[in-house]
Order: structure tokens, then C-alpha cells, then sequence
């Protein structure tokens, strides 16, 4: 298969980015763009970013995730420990973060070292979360192969059922890195 594309042309003329303008922190860039995106443009989600790590095999491996907090501290994002982004940070914390805001023309690309943060965050953070999403992170063992998408429903349907009345807790696998 082959296809041409280098005709895929686009004029990126949206906004200019002035050296004199740049905040000496560059989070304070991040913020202004972050509100300006979010307040301006028809991002689906704002705070949709990729987060690079390098996977055991020795490759780098891209997926996208969702930031759930910044500070100057650094991104807070929730993940499952045991899946495959969770063990290549164990294994190697330098992450890259990369944020492409297509409507405003504009991206962002953070370098870092990556750990897990205190675990009344996550906690905190979980009890928040929507049953749902709470019974997403029991039922989903991240980056593992299932027969079929009914073990899932199934998997889901007797938790459903086990959780009924009861508070659903944080695993002990899943919770927020930074």
C-alpha cells in the first residue's frame, strides 16, 4: 500500500508566538493556552494529551490519556500500575507529555520524570469518579489480551451486582502519577 501526501498542505496562521511574550515559567504558557483552547476553540477535550514512554521491549510507545490536574509541580493523570505504561514508568520514570490543540494551532511538549503521588490523592480522586468509571478500573486489566468483549460485559455485570450497596474502594493497582 502507498499513497502520496505530500499535497496534505495547511497554512498555520492562527497566532504568532512572540519570544517577548513567553513567561519565564513555561507553565504559565501552558495555563494561558490551556484557557484559551478550552474557552476558544471546539477541542473535544482540552485535556487530552499523549503521554511517551519507552516499553520494556526498548521502544517508545505513545498513548493518549487524560490530565486530570496541573500545578507547578508537574501533570497529574490516573492509571492502572500493571498495565504497560504503568510498568514502563516503573521501569523508566522520564516520560514526555505532548499536548496538540488542532483547532488553535498550537502545541505543547513536556519532558519529565514521572512518580506516583500520595495515595489519599488517588483515593480522593476515585471516590469522585462516576460508579461506572469506578467499576471501568476493576473490571479493565489494562494491556492484557481478553477472549472477547463479552467477558468484559460479563466481568462488569457481576461486579455490578457485588458493589450493588456496598462503597467500591481504589485497587491498590490503580491511582494518579505526576
Amino acid at each position: 500500500m502507498e499513497k502520496d501526501l505530500s499535497n496534505y498542505r495547511k497554512s498555520y496562521d492562527k497566532g504568532e508566538l512572540l519570544l517577548e511574550e513567553v513567561p519565564e515559567n513555561p507553565l504559565e504558557l501552558f495555563q494561558k493556552w490551556f484557557h484559551e483552547v478550552d474557552l476558544h476553540f471546539a477541542e473535544d477535550e482540552t485535556n487530552a494529551m499523549t503521554v511517551s514512554t519507552l516499553g520494556l521491549d526498548g521502544f517508545p510507545k505513545n498513548r493518549v490519556v487524560l490530565l486530570k490536574r496541573y500545578t507547578y509541580e508537574g501533570f497529574i493523570f490516573y492509571t492502572n500500575y500493571e498495565s504497560e505504561k504503568g510498568k514502563a514508568i516503573a521501569a523508566n520514570p522520564n516520560v514526555c507529555l505532548s499536548f496538540f490543540w488542532h483547532g488553535a494551532e498550537r502545541q505543547i511538549i513536556i519532558k519529565g520524570r514521572a512518580e506516583k503521588i500520595a495515595e489519599n490523592m488517588s483515593d480522593g480522586y476515585f471516590e469522585s469518579r462516576p460508579v461506572g468509571s469506578q467499576l471501568g478500573a476493576l473490571v479493565s486489566n489494562q494491556s492484557e489480551v481478553i477472549p472477547n468483549r463479552a467477558y468484559l460485559e460479563t466481568k462488569l455485570s457481576e461486579l455490578e451486582k457485588e458493589y450493588e450497596a456496598k462503597p467500591i474502594l481504589r485497587p491498590k493497582y490503580w491511582g494518579a502519577i505526576l
